[in-house]
């Protein structure tokens, strides 16, 4: 998933992030103080439990009533609404808590792990015996903001939705229903077709209550891709028609849509027709979520430690690197630390750069901790170096490094490689973008320049002012036609390999943004999903060794861990495990 923080721009700051998970590993332990706060590598897979229904457990002490509001620094938000198109971590976060339910849904147990229950299914569904196919039943006490019930019709053609590749491009659909449902890379989706109802596509169907969906290939994580937005209801026919649908949704979980300005605010307001004995995992104690994007980290850093009118009932998402120090020392619980299964990276156009040895140049000629300090980050606390793909803690991660030690900051090391290549007469030029909008991005990206022209490298940074995923996912767009340098922030979407490997590295994936293609690798992927389930986690461990050591096509930066700050007022601080965000199902209002 990608993980939604404007991408400092490839790498800095806050690259976004796209989806959620685990943790890694630091070599020392500075993460003294009394704030509630885990190593890297403390986030476990999860567990599951079909049997949870609703109403959820209420959070001891929880009062009702009041608002919450969310500050987002240097975060411009989700472009759209559209359940269907939800990839990030800053949308997912916020909707699959708040607005928008799915097949299955996590909850947090009492040590903040990861619980996968149901949600507007019954259970976690029933596959058969080789997992192609599964059978979802619908319960009937869900409702639409409008009071109309979700219907098992409506849940399928949700589904049909996530494969229409024209109307959600950059969607997870594009990487999950295209290749495992039946029959669904040959179908253009409910739009793109000119098929309303999803006639077809006989990869869905419905009986009852029932949603059945079959598989080209076995897919024993269905339940784990259930609780993606994708996998939930949408209005039948004009009703939920992109791009309009975007900008307000229907809701079906605890809060609905008031208002909402994209790259500016979010305002959520209580469904009164939401029914929490319909729900195992959501709560309704806030009457309003008021979210703020794009804002500035000095001045919500000011806001959050003032204990002010403004900070009492607002959380911030990150802190500045320079106030760790003292909001470590003050802040106690309200200061969390989440781990999450990310990786930050820098991604070589495997088309143009195509030596090793100048990819391997770029990794050293990155300056790392500098970067992360520019881009409001602490080094080896929300910030690790990152050896792979597979972050620590995922199941099949291998041990190794891709020249025998981690791989640091060496402007040298860097020249030495170029002048292998045959570059060493002149600066090899470089061609990126930095998201201008946020500070701590132009910080982070002056760090960039500096490290790379120390390294042999000459740095065209050409500003921008929207998502830099926009331009690097639109093929056609004329400055993502002149780069050679682009970056993603990437989650897991579940604690597996194939949420890792394939949506970045696989020939023709949306995020592959390397545009890294070798037919080898591409079979290699496909083999491994036909595998006995006990052996993949093992094969994608062995494949995320063999792609980084024999092409090194894509550069770890980071394994990351972020800190939320929670105001005095605000109950239940905690961070939730299954997405790297604030846990805004069990917040709450101290009355």
């Amino acid at each position: 998933m990608k993980r939604n923080k404007p991408l400092a721009l490839v790498a800095g700051a806050a690259l976004l992030t796209l989806a959620a998970c685990g943790g890694g590993s630091s070599d020392d332990d500075n993460t003294g103080g009394e704030g509630t706060q885990r190593d890297f590598g403390s986030q476990e897979g999860g567990t599951k439990d079909a049997e949870r229904q609703g109403p959820a457990a209420d959070v001891e002490g929880a009062t009702a009533g009041g608002t919450i509001t969310v500050y987002l620094p240097g975060d411009p938000g989700p472009d759209s609404l559209d359940p269907t198109g939800g990839w990030s971590v800053t949308g997912n976060s916020i909707q699959q808590a708040l607005t928008s339910r799915s097949l299955t849904q996590y909850v947090r147990d009492e040590n903040g792990q990861p619980v996968l229950v149901p949600d507007l299914a019954t259970d976690l569904g029933t596959p058969n015996e080789d997992y192609t196919e599964w059978t979802f039943t619908i319960r009937d006490d869900a409702t639409w903001e409008d009071g109309q019930p979700v219907t098992a019709d409506e849940v399928a053609f949700g589904i049909c939705r996530s494969l229409d590749s024209e109307a959600f491009p950059s969607g997870p659909g594009t990487e999950y229903s295209k290749h495992y449902f039946d029959g669904a890379e040959d179908y253009d989706g409910p739009y793109t077709a000119k098929d309303p109802k999803c006639e077809k596509w006989d990869g869905v169907s419905v009986d009852g209550q029932d949603v059945t969906i079959k598989m080209a290939v076995p897919f024993p994580d269905m339940d784990y891709w259930g609780a993606f937005m994708a996998m939930g209801p949408a209005p039948l026919g004009n009703a939920s028609k992109p791009p309009n649908y975007g900008t307000k949704p229907l809701a079906n979980g605890p809060y609905k849509v008031d208002s909402y300005k994209p790259n500016e605010e979010l305002v959520l307001v209580k469904n009164d027709q939401w029914s929490a004995d319909s729900d195992p995992g959501r709560h309704q104690y806030a009457d309003e979520w008021v979210f703020k994007f794009n804002q500035d980290q000095a001045k919500v850093d000011e806001i959050m430690l003032s204990d002010n009118s403004d900070s009492q009932t607002a959380v911030s998402t990150s802190l500045g690197s320079d106030k760790y120090n003292d909001a470590n020392g003050q802040l106690g619980e309200r200061l969390v630390q989440q781990t999450s299964q990310c990786v930050s990276t820098l991604t070589p156009d495997y088309t143009k750069i195509t030596d090793i040895n100048v990819r391997k140049a770029l990794a050293y000629a990155y300056p790392y901790e500098d970067v992360w300090i520019a881009g409001g980050e602490v080094p080896g606390v929300t910030r690790v170096p990152a050896n792979s793909i597979m972050p620590p803690g995922m199941a099949g991660k291998k041990e190794f490094q891709v020249d025998g030690e981690q791989i640091a900051y060496d402007p040298e090391k860097s020249k030495e490689l170029l002048a292998e290549a045959g570059y060493g007469d002149k600066p090899y030029p470089i061609t990126m973008v930095f998201y201008e909008v946020d500070p701590l991005a132009k910080a982070t990206q002056d760090q960039i320049t500096k490290g790379f022209e120390a390294g042999g490298f000459s740095v065209k940074a050409i500003p921008v002012q929207e998502s830099p995923y926009n331009i690097w996912l639109d093929p056609d767009n004329k400055i993502n036609k002149k780069l050679n340098l682009r970056g993603v922030n990437w989650c897991s979407d579940w604690p597996a390999g194939s949420t890792m490997l394939p949506p970045l590295l696989k020939g023709g994936a949306v995020y592959n943004t390397a545009f890294f293609d070798e037919a080898s690798i591409n079979d290699e992927m496909d083999k491994i999903n036909t595998l006995p389930l006990e052996e993949q986690a093992d094969a994608w461990g062995a494949l995320d060794e063999k792609i980084m050591t024999e092409y090194f096509p894509i550069i770890p930066t980071a394994f990351r861990n972020d800190l939320f700050v929670f105001g005095t007022k605000i109950g239940n601080p905690s961070g939730d495990g299954s997405i790297g965000a604030p846990n805004y199902k069990d917040l709450y209002v101290m009355q």
